[in-house]
């Protein structure tokens, strides 16, 4: 058996999230199809995370063992024959020792949210973007978010589905910045709670709406209760960028 290592580029519109799920058409059902399709093969799709749906990605670290003698490039450009005309691409492809993992191999994920502060409804940016019809104070953002930072209790901002173990997490980073008539936040981490990353961002919009204030954001922080989140942002505003690795 051969491990790939790919990078996975999709809009999570269509798709009931990243994981297979049944009679729901999902990212990983569409690889391991393909990648079905390719080989003659029932391999399992690892990746760097679980996006949920309408979440997209830039680049999600996945790996497949296959039995099937192919050279990384013919096995991406094969794989990718078979995903049109879904809007999931493999991007790269490299092979890997037998012990790398894209999921527990994994030392640090990045997130972007984007945020189109504009009262004129979108068009080319649909269901890629979080529409906010009004101005959005995004230095008031960047200084709330800074007392994420760090390591804390995130339970205020997880799914009261999320099967981690552990609420606490080790934020490294999270910022807030205008693109444009666009405001992006980026968030990383070695690891993330379920719906975390749009938690924070929908009560960082709160702030920069004016309606919470930097004092209000520490107490919902503080109270460890997900009946303190101001807003969870919907799920089209979210990108997974990059999964990081030792020695990469």
């Amino acid at each position: 058996m051969t491990r790939f290592a790919f990078s996975l580029e999709y809009d999570g519109t269509p798709f009931a999230g990243l994981q297979r799920q049944e009679q729901a058409p999902t990212v990983q059902a569409a690889v391991e199809d393909a990648a079905f399709a390719v080989t003659g093969e029932q391999a399992t799709l690892h990746s760097a995370g679980r996006t949920d749906s309408g979440v997209h990605a830039l680049a999600m670290r996945c790996h497949l063992d296959l039995g099937k003698n192919i050279a990384p490039f013919r096995l991406m450009e094969a794989l990718n024959a078979h995903l049109r005309p879904q809007p999931v691409a493999v991007t790269d492809c490299i092979v890997v020792a037998d012990d790398w993992h894209a999921r527990f191999s994994c030392i640090g994920r990045r997130y972007l949210y984007r945020i189109a502060a504009r009262r004129a409804p979108l068009t080319l940016d649909r269901n890629r973007a979080w529409q906010v019809p009004q101005p959005l104070d995004v230095e008031a953002m960047n200084a709330a978010a800074q007392l994420l930072v760090g390591r804390h209790d995130f339970t205020t901002f997880r799914s009261a589905h999320c099967q981690a173990a552990s609420p606490i997490k080790t934020l490294d980073r999270l910022s807030v910045e205008r693109i444009g008539e666009e405001v992006h936040v980026q968030a990383a981490a070695r690891s993330f709670l379920h719906h975390q990353v749009r938690s924070m961002v929908g009560c960082l919009a709160l702030v920069g709406m004016g309606r919470w204030q930097a004092e209000r954001l520490a107490g919902a922080l503080a109270a460890r209760n997900r009946q303190e989140l101001g807003y969870n942002a919907p799920p089209h505003g979210l990108y997974f960028v990059e999964a990081l690795y030792p020695h990469e």
